[in-house]
């Protein structure tokens, strides 16, 4: 583990202790990693710490921050966008311009608030003018995302976008319109969905009629799998 990541680790650490109270772990012992206690007690923080130290997440884009994610740690639903925009990058969270205050808006009309969900992209770091992500840098994102989901462990996942989807599904080649509508299964374990991406939403307002049918399939699909 590099210096800089141990120092952040070690920060958390001591934050985590006054809140937490004793971690059984001293981080000033000399030859101890601290991250494995750190993964062990909050396996997301210590991705996220991961992440920031990952030059292979960046894109050629200099001086952008990470976008790691937002959200309920152990949601039942994770929504996976394509990669951040300037608002996301300047805030670090996920969908917070205007494609995300639409995105917030579909939330709600099916009885979601951001905070009910956890919400994330295939890429971590902003891509230069807003281009779509390489498949390189999809690739080289894509294992981290995967160990992210797997510490959330949705029962649902919904895409969004054609990237997402191609990405998360490994089909490269497929057109949203046949990747939509109906419940994939991804990885052998989890349930995914596919709708467009809210921003495509802004400059095709005629789609918003399929998402709104795609959003309330997933909801009555929510229901089955988490009954109140």
């Amino acid at each position: 583990m590099s210096d800089e990541l141990k120092k952040k680790v070690d920060f958390w650490l001591e934050q985590a202790r006054e809140v937490y109270g004793p971690l059984h772990f001293d981080p000033s012992e000399r030859g101890t990693d601290p991250l494995p206690v750190l993964a062990a007690a909050h396996p997301l923080e210590a991705l996220r710490l991961e992440c920031e130290a990952a030059a292979e997440l960046r894109t050629d884009l200099p001086g952008t921050n990470l976008v790691f994610g937002y959200g309920k740690a152990d949601a039942d639903l994770m929504i996976i966008g394509e990669a951040p925009g300037e608002q996301e990058d300047q805030e670090g969270v996920p969908f917070v311009g205007r494609a995300g205050q639409l995105l917030t808006k579909i939330l709600a009309a099916i009885g979601f608030t951001r905070e009910d969900v956890y919400i994330a992209n295939i890429l971590k770091h902003r891509p230069p003018n807003n281009r779509d992500p390489l498949p390189e840098e999809r690739e080289r994102s894509l294992p981290y995302l995967e160990r992210q989901i797997d510490i959330i462990n949705p029962k649902l996942i919904l895409c969004l976008g054609r990237i997402s989807a191609q990405t998360l599904l490994r089909q490269p080649k497929a057109e949203l319109k046949d990747l939509r509508g109906k419940f994939h299964i991804y990885r052998g374990k989890y349930e995914l969905m596919v709708t467009y991406h809210p921003a495509a939403l802004l400059r095709n307002p005629e789609w918003k009629h399929g998402t709104w049918a795609d959003v309330k399939q997933l909801r009555a699909r929510y229901d089955e799998l988490c009954p109140t």
